[in-house]
């Protein structure tokens, strides 16, 4: 894993290129992507797009190839990366703001590409001007009032929420989801998420939100290999944080006076399993969002363990033809095709508030817990009928 390091330093130097962010590789075209996939209208979405940061999220899900979708407008603070973002979109209209954007009746669905801090208020008042929403994660970020604020909102709204949890799409727990729903698991008695993203700097960021983030306040990736595969919710957590050498995860060196780079959280799960979640920022070697189940009836660890090969149809639903696979293990396109679809049939997309908040919360927790060397603590729970 040292030597990939140096490998990936001395191709950047060489090419004088910017080194890809983990997660953000694309997955290899597959020719049978769209195989099997008919559209379930003939109707465009109206979206509208807002953010275009570092990351480049407002074009990374690929909006713009899907064939029921209609970009209306695109907006960011920054002129240079508001007309980037118009560039990639192939889209004419562009807002100074979000407030401005949230004011064009034309659009009916809004994906929010913001920085983390702002993603809950973005979306309570996109939702507030009639809009579906889509995010970026988190859900909220450290708030549990935001958090309760945001569930209010999309209960009252009577509109599509979803969360573009990368994880709940990867190849693998989109597997573990259909076995669980099949009943190929039984109950699940221990689950492991983990997302390792070393950061020895900080990656650029909207007001530097990124430096000091504590760990678990970005939980979702990890957090998803139980709640994204069951549905379910965690009702308590014990999280222990190692102090960091990273000079930017000094507690002095950051707004949240954070001093963890590291923090792993065992959370106990409504069936009264365990699960263990880890994140960690100042880890070298391999990075990546990976985990894994046990269940009464068998396992999945990179492969099928205990369980019949034909419980379940595993593969991921097809894709809309132009629309690719993506980052983040191939869940881009997945996840904006499933936002769409969920409007055009009208029915709850597969993130919704419930499994968002489950998912972001449990880490605000765990943070707490962190702080508090490890005590055990209760988590707010979110059920939702749809």
């Amino acid at each position: 894993m040292f030597l990939r390091g140096i490998g990936l330093s001395a191709a950047v130097l060489a090419h004088g290129a910017e080194p890809v962010i983990p997660g953000f590789e694309n997955a290899p075209m597959d020719p049978n992507a769209s195989k099997g996939w008919t559209p379930v209208s003939d109707r465009k979405v109206r979206v509208g797009i807002v953010g275009y940061g570092h990351c480049r999220f407002g074009a990374r899900f690929g909006f713009q190839n899907h064939p029921n979708v209609e970009i209306v407008a695109v907006s960011d603070l920054i002129p240079e990366r508001r007309d980037g973002l118009a560039k990639e979109c192939k889209c004419a209209k562009t807002y100074p703001s979000l407030a401005e954007l949230l004011k064009d009746d034309r659009i009916e669905a809004v994906f929010v590409a913001t920085d983390a801090p702002s993603h809950a208020r973005h979306c309570i008042e996109a939702l507030q001007h009639g809009k579906h929403v889509a995010t970026a994660v988190p859900a909220t970020y450290g708030s549990l009032e935001e958090a309760d604020e945001l569930y209010a909102t999309v209960k009252k709204s009577g509109l599509k929420y979803m969360m573009f949890e990368t994880s709940c799409f990867h190849e693998d727990l989109h597997a573990m989801r259909q076995i669980y729903r099949a009943g190929g698991f039984g109950e699940l008695v221990y689950a492991e998420g983990e997302y390792y993203h070393y950061c020895p700097t900080p990656i650029p960021s909207y007001n530097d939100w990124r430096v000091g983030l504590p760990p678990q306040w970005y939980p979702t990736h990890s957090n998803a290999y139980h709640i994204g595969v069951t549905g379910g919710y965690f009702t308590e957590v014990s999280c222990m944080g190692m102090p960091s050498k990273v000079p930017h995860l000094q507690p002095q060196n950051n707004r949240y006076k954070n001093p963890f780079g590291t923090e792993i959280a065992l959370f106990r799960t409504k069936e009264g399993g365990s699960a263990r979640m880890a994140v960690s920022w100042d880890t070298p070697g391999y990075d990546g969002e990976m985990g894994r189940v046990r269940g009464q009836k068998g396992s999945y660890y990179k492969a099928f363990v205990g369980l019949k090969r034909n419980t379940a149809d595993m593969r991921r639903p097809p894709l809309p033809p132009g629309v690719q696979a993506g980052g983040h293990g191939g869940s881009h396109g997945h996840l904006m095709n499933e936002f769409i679809t969920a409007i055009l049939e009208n029915r709850e997309p597969l993130v919704n508030i419930a499994w968002a908040l489950n998912m972001t919360v449990s880490g605000i927790i765990a943070h707490q817990s962190a702080l508090k060397n490890g005590e055990l603590m209760k988590i707010p729970t979110y059920i939702w009928k749809g």
